[in-house]
Parts: C-alpha cells; sequence; structure tokens
C-alpha cells in the first residue's frame, strides 16, 4: 500500500512534559483519514509537526516518501493544504481577493484555477461581499479554498465542523467527498464529532497517552460493529443458563441487564424464559458505534 504519510516513533516534549510518544501513524493515499483522540491527546501537535510548524523531539516522519530529515521535506510540504485551529481569512476581502492573496504568499505569479476553485466551493457567486458576512459554514469553506490554492495532494483539516449548524456540516462533507472521489485529494481530519466522521472516513487512527493505540480501516471497522439485543430481566442467572445451553453469544453488563449478538426469535425466547421463571421486563434492539469503539478502545468513558 502506497502511504502518502508515515510518522516513525515520534515525540514531542516541552521539557519534562510528553506530547507524542512513540507515534507511529500511516496514511494511505486517497484516503480520508479520521484522527480521533480527547483533547490534550496530541492531535494537534502531531498536525503542526507535520505541516513543518514545529519540529520533533525524537523521531521521524516522511511525506511522499521523502523524510523530514531530507533538505526536500520543505518541496514535500509544498504538496500539503492545511487549517490548523482556525481558518486564516482577511475578513474585510471578499472570497476571491483572500484566494489572490494566498496565491501571492505561496509565491503563485497568476491566478490560475482561482474561480474553478470558488465554483468548486460553491463561492463563486458571492461578487463584492466581504468574508465578514459571511455565514460560518460559508468561511470555513472559504478557508478549504485558500487552502486548496497551489493544487494539494493532501488537505489537513484540524475540528473543520466545529461550531457549524446541521445545513454547514452536510456541506462541509459533501464538499470533502467530493474533493477526495473527483480530485484524488487526500484528507486527514481531527474531529470530536465522531457521528459525523464515521459517515466519510474511509480509515482511522485512534490517539490516546500521546500515541496512537489503534489503526483501522473503515471496514474493518464495520466488521467490529456488531448489532445487539439488549435485554432486562428478573432472573440473570437462569438467562445466562438457557444462553449457555443454545451457544448463544452474549455479555453480562450488570444484575439486570444482558447484551446478546446473536439473531433471536423474540417470542420463543421470551417464552423459553418465562418456563425457567425468569421474565424479559424490557428489550431493545441496539447498534454499536464509532463513539462505543473508541470508548471501549480507551478504557471508558471515565478516559475521556
Amino acid at each position: 500500500m502506497e502511504y502518502i504519510l508515515e510518522t516513525h516513533n515520534l515525540e514531542k516534549k516541552y521539557g519534562r512534559f510528553k506530547v507524542l510518544s512513540n507515534l507511529n501513524m500511516h496514511i494511505p493515499k486517497g484516503s480520508i483519514y479520521g484522527l480521533i483522540g480527547k483533547n490534550g491527546a496530541g492531535k494537534t501537535t502531531l498536525i503542526r509537526i507535520v505541516c513543518g510548524l514545529q519540529k520533533p523531539t525524537l523521531g521521524t516522519y516522511t511525506l511522499y516518501g521523502i523524510s523530514n530529515e531530507s533538505r526536500k521535506i520543505i518541496n514535500a510540504r509544498k504538496r500539503i493544504g492545511a487549517i490548523i485551529e482556525s481558518p486564516s481569512i482577511c475578513l474585510d476581502m471578499t472570497a476571491e481577493d483572500n484566494l489572490k492573496e494566498q496565491y501571492k504568499v505561496i509565491g503563485i505569479p497568476n491566478f490560475d484555477n482561482l474561480h474553478e476553485i470558488l465554483k468548486l466551493v460553491r463561492l463563486d457567486d458571492t461578487g463584492k461581499k466581504t468574508a465578514k458576512h459571511f455565514s460560518l459554514g460559508m468561511k470555513q469553506r472559504l478557508a478549504i479554498a485558500i487552502a486548496l490554492v497551489g493544487n494539494p495532494d493532501l488537505l489537513i483539516l484540524d475540528e473543520p465542523i466545529n461550531g457549524l449548524d446541521p445545513e454547514g456540516i452536510i456541506e462541509i462533507r459533501e464538499l470533502i467527498l467530493k474533493l477526495n472521489k473527483e480530485k484524488g485529494i487526500t484528507f486527514l481530519i481531527s474531529s470530536h464529532y465522531l457521528d459525523e466522521l464515521s459517515k466519510i472516513a474511509t480509515c482511522y487512527g485512534f490517539i490516546d497517552k500521546c500515541r496512537i493505540v489503534k489503526e483501522i480501516s473503515s471496514e474493518e471497522l464495520e466488521q467490529n460493529f456488531r448489532k445487539k439485543t439488549q435485554i432486562n430481566v428478573n432472573n440473570v442467572k437462569e438467562c445466562v443458563k438457557y444462553l449457555e445451553e443454545n451457544k448463544i453469544q452474549y455479555k453480562v453488563i450488570s444484575d439486570e441487564i444482558i447484551d446478546i449478538y446473536d439473531k433471536i426469535n423474540i417470542s420463543d425466547f421470551v417464552i423459553a424464559l418465562s418456563k425457567r421463571d425468569c421474565i424479559v421486563n424490557n428489550m431493545q434492539e441496539k447498534d454499536e458505534s464509532l463513539e462505543n469503539y473508541y470508548l471501549n478502545l480507551i478504557g471508558g468513558a471515565d478516559n475521556v
């Protein structure tokens, strides 16, 4: 598999305080990589290092196969577009003028593809309207447009839907998918909105205690998501006996609650338990989620 970005035992320390430790990450070409972790886990520091805004204390990383220790890394970074923490937008300028400034900043002598970029992010009809009059969703799309100047192969987005309303979230989601599928752009996205991230990501990296604890593709993750039937009973002991005898997969959650992972005939199940003096008080079908997977991976909600 071809990787656009790889990190090798990356470490970052501020004095004695360690932010990253032995961090290894692999981002496949053409993927939408979701970076998931709680506040303080090191996500933004990792992004800043990859973008060349900070240097690692130890370890290395490669962009397009080029090591950060090579002089050629400067050229490799030119193939990155990024929005880190807050968008870099001049509020008193129009969308077009914001893009022109970015062309000048990165040293592109003409404004080729400027209008194509504005059309991509659906800001081509904003005319002389300045960015301070844009909605939050429009500002975020403008920030992505600025990051697209220079035709990057990799876009790094730090909390791209933070603060957006449902309509703005949908707009950003559709834009990311469009850029990924039509332009072949690889994405690294850090986000707390796990439900939304699960709708677009093709692979994930879970960061906890300064390191990547798990990398998994969306296909592998879906295989880990098991539908379950959660039941509340008055006699867990008898219920477990029945489940064991019939080789039904289950997990005891409490003195009253059991999760059942195999498909069951509800009527037959309830009748069979009633003959054992076990009454089913409540029954619910549930799907596991990305959030549940993450919480189980890091040891529960108490660790968030």
